[in-house]
């Protein structure tokens, strides 16, 4: 749905706030392992609130996933994901974005906003992608949304790696995340 000049909400979605709902939500993630293949992850638990003005310079966006629910279907992978080699979520148990900004770009929207992982937040920019609205069978007023974001995991601390003996390292330093967000609008 492309914005008007007036920065208007895209058609359907309509203002107030809308809170994540988690089963129906997905937060994953795409990294390259031993320089060859992709592995894929997601984290299960995720909250959130959306809140939509009268344009969409007027909306905001803040989120809280929880690092001990990282699945990439590999129980030692999860394993040494949740330890202090990388999420450490013993002491930080918790990712956070806090949005900043929404600009109109064409068919999407620009969320600026500081993504923090364990006690390093940067800024990103994310293009994220409004899928519709509608009301589902339960009454609930829904909108959904989808986005993918190249970070480079270092820039927040997640620097174990394993060098190989062909060269090149076991895991990449970008990671893909990948968000589809169902909301639904509380009364």
């Amino acid at each position: 749905m492309s914005p008007t000049s007036t920065q208007t909400l895209p058609v359907g979605l309509t203002t107030g706030t809308y809170v994540i709902d988690p089963s129906h939500t997905e937060v994953g993630f795409v990294a390259r392992h031993a320089m060859v293949t992709k592995v894929r992850g997601r984290f299960t638990e995720v909250e959130g609130t959306l809140s939509f003005g009268d344009d969409a310079e007027a909306s905001s966006a803040e989120a809280t996933i929880k690092t001990a629910s990282v699945s990439t279907g590999s129980p030692d992978r999860d394993g040494h994901l949740t330890s202090a080699d990388f999420f450490d979520v013993e002491q930080y148990p918790a990712i956070t974005f806090r949005s900043k900004g929404v600009q109109p770009d064409g068919d999407t929207y620009v969320l600026t906003g500081d993504l923090t992982i364990k006690d390093v937040t940067k800024a990103v920019r994310m293009p994220v992608e409004f899928g519709g609205a509608a009301t589902d069978p339960f009454g609930n007023e829904r909108a959904g949304f989808s986005a993918e974001l190249d970070v480079d995991r270092e820039d927040w601390g997640l620097t174990w790696n394993a060098a190989l003996e062909t060269g090149g390292v076991l895991v990449s330093k970008k990671i893909k995340l990948t968000l589809d967000v169902s909301a639904i609008k509380q009364a």
